[in-house]
């Protein structure tokens, strides 16, 4: 067969999209309505469907949980066999299926009216039974599939998709979930620690970290930092203030120049005024100003401006908040 396979595949993104831009212009008060139910939803957001709309409404629960919205799919096959036990009447369930007549999804209707859940109908029909016995519905409007055959769910699964993460973040907007919200709900990987981790949970602190007074010696000051095993020793005053640091590189250049390690004090050769980070502060942004200083550590102060630990560059790429 002589094909045109870019060609082709054009098509089946002109074909997508169109059925994209005609569900867009489609939305209406049922779509608002939709989205109240979520927001006043006392339960659990419940999606399913059978076949490729099942495979979305899938995605689409585990989409609403990631953003702040309860939700889990319920195969409406498993459904049949127990799972209908997961439901509770302050539920909402959402059932997809663009012909409105897959016989698995309808076979659902009549337990979930007994159980007392809310349900939404989603589809492509207004004719079709779940349409017709579910009290909330939004309806798709007309639109080929981009299977040049017009049978295998592909315009009908990416509209039901995208309109389904409309429905998520919408509601997770009008809920004001924050970023540090979605950290909570992602503590693994790179991703959630930028969202969670502060400079406290990674500093060096207590006795695991270099800390001299102000007027002791240079000596004491590379004893400290050595035993400590960091790269700098932070200097305060008898308050605990910060006053200077001194780092690894510092004394390096110091040797060089032959200074006398052990008639100096750290008030001469220490970085007066050097940058620093709250220990509250949220790991990330640390690591932005250590970046911006083109620093690899700096002392970490409290509330009231007293030294309380060191953070160093290797330590936030270590606890995972970079790749």
């Amino acid at each position: 067969m002589n094909l045109d396979i870019i060609s082709e595949a054009q098509k089946v993104f002109d074909i997508e999209i169109d059925a994209l831009e005609k569900t867009k212009k489609s939305l209406n008060s049922d779509f608002e309505q939709l989205v109240n139910l979520i927001m006043d939803c006392k339960g659990k957001i419940v999606l399913t469907g059978m076949g490729k709309p099942g495979h979305i409404a899938e995605k689409l629960a585990a989409t609403f949980a990631s953003l702040g919205t309860p939700s889990f799919f319920m195969h409406p096959g498993e459904a049949m066999h127990g799972d209908l036990g997961m439901l509770d009447k302050k539920d909402l369930v959402l059932l997809m299926s663009y012909s409105g007549e897959s016989t698995e999804v309808t076979a659902l209707l009549p337990a979930l009216k007994e159980i007392g859940c809310t349900t939404v109908a989603i589809t492509g029909n207004e004719k079709s039974t779940i349409f017709r016995e579910c009290p909330y519905h939004f309806c798709f409007p007309d639109f080929d599939e981009a299977c040049y055959l017009h049978l295998a769910p592909t315009s009908s699964t990416t509209s039901l998709l995208v309109l389904g993460d409309a429905l998520a973040v919408v509601a997770s907007k009008l809920k004001n979930y924050t970023r540090e919200d979605f950290g909570l709900y992602h503590p693994a990987g790179a991703l959630g620690k930028k969202l969670l981790v502060k400079v406290k949970d990674i500093m060096h602190t207590g006795v695991d970290n270099a800390v001299v007074c102000e007027g002791a010696s240079l000596r004491t000051a590379i004893i400290e930092m050595s035993g400590k095993g960091l790269c700098m020793v932070t200097v305060t005053d008898k308050n605990g203030k910060l006053k200077g640091i001194i780092t690894d590189g510092d004394l390096r250049r110091m040797l060089e120049k032959g200074i006398d390690v052990y008639g100096e004090t750290v008030d001469n050769v220490m970085t007066s005024d050097p940058k620093w980070t709250d220990s509250r502060e949220m790991a990330v942004n640390a690591l932005q100003k250590l970046n911006d200083n083109k620093i690899t550590c700096m002392p970490a102060l409290d509330e009231t401006g007293k030294v309380v630990g060191s953070v160093l560059l290797q330590d936030i790429i270590k606890a995972g908040i970079v790749k």
